[in-house]
């Protein structure tokens, strides 16, 4: 399948240009964003210079009473998915550096300050990648299902050792952007990895910035999961070379022994809690196989 990469054009700069430009996709979890502005606000970057895009992306209902400071403003983006979300964002944004995350995400202070000191460090052909913290409610309580997602969650680090990195935690300097032409539009998921990738042949950099954090929520009950498994299954086998969607259809099929093994060895669990994130990898595994299948037999890949 072709990538159908959008055009991205930036907007003129002028005196209207801004250092950052903070790009975040909203489908339904409005309820997640006042909390998020309250730590950009807290940010220890200037406010001035910065915006904050908030990209609804057809949403069912939107707040009537949501209020944004001067620095952040609503878009809308019609085409279904995150991806395409955020092209509309670049499109529009004024940014030297476009920053993206989710809505999920809590930035600590220092994040987008820590970030821009990395790619001034490196050079405005690298991709910075932020380490992301997974979070529980509640340390004394957690439920297997979150203790799975802080075993395993969001690795950036060992993303970035293979050549790609999450939007959740992402820097882009805009001359990378417009080379690499933005996300591919057509993706549910995996979008981001694709981008580092094309990204990165074209000769970006790639690198990991452990200072640039943002905290992000484990999964607490098993349906939220299963609706990450199914979404980054349709991304791994409806999008991409062919190649690389026929090695995902054959790892699916494969026993997850990988991650058993790499659970196995965390040493900072309990046997019991080893076996308990093994477990759950098995019962993903199987939902899996059968989102699979379902993608084989001409069904479209999930957006959530």
């Amino acid at each position: 399948m072709t990538a159908k990469i959008a055009s991205i054009d930036s907007p003129p700069r002028g005196k209207g240009g801004l250092p950052v430009s903070v790009i975040v996709p909203v489908f339904n979890h409005w309820d997640l964003v006042p909390e998020l502005l309250a730590c950009l606000q807290a940010q220890t970057l200037d406010k001035h210079l910065l915006e904050v895009l908030l990209v609804d992306n057809g949403s069912d209902v939107l707040p009537s009473d949501l209020q944004l400071p001067p620095w952040a403003r609503l878009m809308h983006c019609r085409t279904p998915g995150s991806y395409a979300a955020r092209n509309a964002a670049i499109a529009e944004a004024r940014g030297d550096t476009l920053v993206f995350t989710d809505a999920d995400c809590r930035p600590l202070p220092e994040w987008l300050e820590c970030g821009i000191t990395c790619i001034e460090a490196a050079s405005q052909d690298t991709i910075i990648a932020g380490e992301i913290v997974i979070e529980p409610r509640d340390r004394g309580k957690l439920t297997p299902y979150e203790l799975y997602d802080m075993a395993l969650g969001m690795p950036q680090r060992r993303y970035v050792s293979h050549g790609y990195a999450i939007t959740a935690n992402l820097f882009v300097p805009r001359p990378v952007m417009q080379r690499a032409r933005g996300f591919d539009p057509s993706r549910f998921s995996g979008g981001d990895a694709e981008f580092c990738r094309r990204a990165v042949a074209a000769g970006a950099g790639l690198q990991f910035c452990p200072r640039a954090v943002i905290c992000h929520p484990a999964r607490r009950e098993w349906g939220e999961l299963v609706t990450k498994a199914r979404r980054i299954k349709g991304g791994q086998i409806m999008a991409g070379p062919r190649l690389r969607r026929l090695s995902y259809a054959f790892r699916t099929l494969m026993p997850p022994f990988r991650v058993w093994a790499m659970a196995l060895r965390a040493e900072r669990l309990s046997i019991r809690q080893r076996l308990t994130v093994c477990a759950i990898k098995a019962r993903l595994w199987r939902v899996e196989m059968a989102e699979m299948l379902r993608l084989v037999l001409g069904k479209p890949p999930r957006r959530s």
